[in-house]
């Protein structure tokens, strides 16, 4: 018997890959805005689509009816974005959470998963970063994701809504649109370099990454639905200069690299890099290195999916 899942953010980049993964077995809803997400993210899958916000709590409580998870995905997940609208990240961040919770709570919902992120670390020199250190949050984005923790932890203790929060690192792979300004590193790199321009590196590129191929963050997800609660690290465990990255991306193209460097952007952090050893405990262990993940994703690009 399959299991009505709910995906806040569903037709966004990690969204609609999970509920490609979760609507092969499950009845699945997806709810989005479409302020970052795209309706052809779904296109193909077999899921009910409602065009709705986070911060509307009336539909999602109609929405999660007869769940028995969310997957909260839905956020503005951007760093520059939240330092140029710090209220708009607030309502949707925060309040937004909030209101998936309490719509969860009162439909009777099993468990509410949601997507954090390393940036609640800040720029401690500390590495690797362990679950149980003391976050520092550098940009409202960063707060958000922190408050939305605690928001998930407080109510598992006073309502029995279990719950899990997953700090992402820096997550890549297909369907990450390179036009957006919500999009990571290495789908830029991809876009730039296969229409024969050259990457932009905001910094020196010597700020290091750890980052973590979708399938595996969609792995993550699937195997937390029924794991013990709590906060996990997702990521690989190993880091790269953004730097060496360009590079690697060079190579894997058959293409020079030089790329054009431009200043810091506000709110980034230097250096990234996760300990698993929790996530572990539950059964997670990625499946793909950085090589492998890169190679896919160039596939993708590569097939026309997106291009400038």
């Amino acid at each position: 018997m399959s299991d009505k899942l709910v995906i806040t953010g569903g037709a966004g980049f990690i969204g609609s890959n999970l509920a490609g993964a979760l609507a092969q077995e499950n009845e699945v809803v997806v709810i989005d805005d479409l302020s970052s997400g795209k309706v052809e993210n779904l296109a193909r899958l077999d899921v009910h689509f409602i065009r709705g916000s986070i911060t509307d709590p009336d539909l999602l409580e109609e929405a999660f009816q007869g769940a028995d998870c969310v997957f909260h995905q839905g956020a503005i997940a951007s760093v520059k974005k939240s330092v140029e609208n710090p209220s708009l990240t607030n309502l949707v961040g925060i309040d937004g959470t909030l209101n998936v919770l309490v719509a969860a709570r009162d439909a009777g919902v099993r468990r509410v998963v949601q997507a954090s992120s390393a940036a609640v670390y800040g720029s401690s020199p500390e590495l690797p970063k362990t679950e149980d250190m003391r976050p520092f949050p550098q940009s409202p984005y960063a707060v958000t994701k922190l408050a939305a923790e605690h928001y998930a932890r407080v109510f598992q203790e006073l309502y029995g809504l279990e719950t899990v929060s997953l700090r992402y690192f820096n997550v890549f792979g297909p369907k990450q649109d390179p036009t957006s300004e919500y999009s990571g590193v290495i789908s830029r790199f991809i876009s730039a370099l296969l229409n024969n321009e050259q990457p932009v590196i905001y910094g020196d590129g010597e700020q290091t990454r750890d980052f973590v191929y979708v399938s595996d963050v969609v792995k993550a997800n699937v195997l937390s639905s029924r794991s013990a609660t709590g906060v996990y690290n997702i990521a690989c465990q190993k880091s790269i200069s953004l730097n060496t990255l360009a590079e690697v991306m060079g190579e894997i193209l058959g293409k020079e690299v030089h790329p054009r460097y431009e200043s810091p952007r506000a709110g980034d952090i230097r250096h990234s890099l996760a300990d698993i050893g929790r996530a572990k405990d539950m059964g997670y262990n990625p499946d793909y290195s950085l090589n492998d993940g890169l190679i896919e994703t160039i596939q993708w690009f590569r097939n026309g999916k997106i291009r400038d």
